[in-house]
């Protein structure tokens, strides 16, 4: 069966396997054409690359119908062989139209149009229902001639509220943006700007909503708390009356699943750096519905990944040193307070994570249990203890082995 052959209303396409996931992800000799003429298919398109060199694939998108979208990919074995291509066919008329061919970029890699860059094809936004495409363009052509004017409308002919516009003349749209955006049209204040594709608008919004986050997370660090081990019949305000004895709270959430069931954790936001470190400070260990508190300064997700990993070298440092021993109380694996939140306890040789400061027993209404003992070191290190049972369990098997085998002329 050849390449291109028309199989149930498709073509089949016929190319090399590549097992190598960054040989077909790397895009060396990748190549984009756009502006096709309809009368170009897989195989027109592969005729007319091929004599710029091997060709690994080539393809034309085709819509649900069948029919050309206009645009293409081919794949060359070198990257030399891509550049001849695009040097020699770019801005060729083939069918009647002028191609474009240039190197294929991804749609991350893609640089979003600069606002100098020139354009003639305009979108409007919050058009009145009763806006026609007639009334539209007698109000844009004043800027310009005008192409071709659109307005959206559903499957019933209602208009959908947003439309485009499209100018001869670069200037024109230019124009008519500075002129008509915020301007009143029927009821309600136009919105005029250049029209965008949806990767770029996606690119633009992502970039707009990453600096946003970034601003809130500066604006509020190290006031945003982290409390975990909370009984799940506490509710939002519960949370919230009782850290508001430490200061004003922005917010106090507790985290639900999708049955609304609590997941045992929350975060409370102090106005200051300062209140946020006294709830630690009071609250941390403290008995709230019959459960002790785990309370800390939240820290992002990259940040305590980046704590846990150097905690986790330390550890790797410590047991290659000459001091093995484990010691020291619980480890805080997830949003672990900085230093001067809870008082530190001095570390320890090979220690793998700074105790957490609890006071001695947990706190019920803030005063220590009398009952229960200070945390002591142990007498015996908890490597020696492991030590020793290893070297228990060789003997024993070496005794095991001798026993066994003894009779078979082994010496041992």
């Amino acid at each position: 069966m050849r390449n291109h052959t028309m199989l149930n209303g498709k073509a089949i396409r016929v190319m090399r396997c590549h097992r190598d996931p960054d040989a077909r992800k790397s895009g060396i000799g990748n190549v984009f054409a756009k502006n096709l003429s309809d009368s170009i298919d897989n195989a027109k398109l592969q005729e007319m690359f091929q004599k710029y060199g091997n060709i690994l694939s080539s393809k034309v998108v085709m819509s649900d119908d069948g029919k050309s979208k206009g645009y293409g990919f081919v794949q060359f074995e070198s990257e030399e062989s891509a550049n001849v291509a695009i040097e020699k066919l770019n801005g060729s008329s083939i069918g009647g139209k002028q191609m474009f061919v240039a190197k294929f970029v991804k749609k991350n890699d893609r640089i979003p149009a600069s606002p100098d860059a020139k354009y003639t094809n305009l979108y409007m936004k919050n058009l009145d229902p009763d806006i026609t495409e007639e009334v539209l363009k007698e109000k844009c052509s004043k800027f310009g001639k005008i192409l071709s004017l659109v307005i959206s409308k559903d499957d019933y002919g209602a208009s959908r509220g947003f439309g485009f516009v499209n100018f001869e003349s670069s200037d024109d749209a230019r124009l008519a943006v500075e002129a008509m955006d915020g301007s009143q049209l029927g009821s309600k204040v136009l919105y005029v700007a250049r029209a965008q594709k949806k990767a770029e608008r996606e690119q633009i919004l992502r970039r707009q909503f990453e600096e946003k986050r970034k601003e809130q997370i500066l604006k509020y660090q190290g006031s945003n708390v982290y409390v975990k081990n909370i009984e799940d019949d506490v509710t939002d305000e519960e949370l919230r009356e009782h850290f508001s004895q430490c200061g004003t709270i922005t917010s106090a959430k507790l985290m639900r699943d999708e049955k609304g069931i609590s997941k045992g954790f929350g975060f409370v936001c102090f106005s200051t750096p300062e209140e946020a470190n006294k709830a630690v400070n009071t609250f941390h260990g403290y008995m709230f519905h019959r459960k002790p508190l785990y309370v800390a300064i939240a820290q992002r997700k990259d940040e305590r990944q980046a704590q846990l990993q150097l905690q986790y070298a330390h550890l790797m440092a410590g047991l290659a040193g000459p001091s093995t021993a484990l010691t020291g109380a619980y480890p805080p694996f997830y949003y672990a307070a900085p230093p001067g939140v809870v008082p530190n306890i001095p570390s320890h040789p090979g220690l793998m994570y700074q105790p957490l400061g609890l006071s001695p027993g947990w706190r019920a209404n803030g005063f220590a249990s009398p009952s229960r003992p200070g945390f002591q070191q142990p007498p015996v290190p908890l490597v020696s203890i492991a030590v020793f049972i290893s070297i228990c369990i060789l003997h024993y098997m070496g005794s095991w082995f001798f026993t066994q085998y003894r009779g078979y002329g082994l010496r041992l």
